[in-house]
């Protein structure tokens, strides 16, 4: 699964294939994993501790528009980190 950024100890990856739906992204954290919705950013599966979520939540507000058309071109780019 191709990473599109990285923060904070946190991999941020995406599997661009629509049999996937929702589109959702994942995240890693040491031991720790979780799959967001895109549109609603809510962890819809996993166990990340609740600080990698806000982290994480708050770098996916600012790229939600840039994830999205990652989703639907299925084009991969590099995205900034949560600074």
């Amino acid at each position: 699964m191709p990473e599109i950024t990285r923060f904070y100890g946190i991999i941020i990856k995406i599997f661009l294939t629509r049999e996937h739906n929702p589109p959702h992204f994942h995240a890693v954290y040491g031991e720790y994993n979780g799959s967001f919705d895109i549109q609603t950013l809510e962890m819809i599966e996993g166990d990340l501790p609740i600080k990698a979520q806000n982290l994480i939540r708050e770098w996916a507000e600012e790229y939600k528009t840039d994830i999205m058309k990652m989703w639907d071109t299925k084009t991969l780019k590099k995205l900034p980190p949560l600074e």
